[in-house]
């Protein structure tokens, strides 16, 4: 009865370190802690560095980032503005790159 609590014991200690190691892994579609923490900081840098714009409207214009990508969505008045908004969150440090879907009115 011992051995067979041993191997019981044992089989339950590899499925608690299996899920702990491969909790934290990133997948395609979700980010680990620390990717969400730095994705959340370039997020808040983009819209701070738009909001400093004035001629943009940040109300407007939506920022996600995931893995470094920013995306920019919304409405702004100009092409131009449009342009302006995506060479700004290039600026930013930490973006590796700008999907800009910002549309002109």
């Amino acid at each position: 009865m011992a051995k067979f609590r041993r191997i019981v014991f044992l089989i339950l200690c590899a499925c608690m370190a299996a899920s702990v190691t491969t909790g934290c892994r990133t997948t395609p579609k979700h980010d680990s802690a620390g990717e969400f923490v730095d994705d959340s900081m370039i997020t808040t840098r983009v819209k701070a560095a738009i909001f400093d714009e004035m001629a943009l409207k940040t109300f407007q214009i939506n920022v996600t980032t995931f893995q470094g990508v920013v995306q920019l969505s919304g409405f702004v008045d100009s092409a131009d503005n449009a342009k302006r908004a995506g060479e700004i969150a290039r600026g930013v440090k930490g973006v590796k790159e700008v999907r800009n879907d910002l549309i002109a009115k």
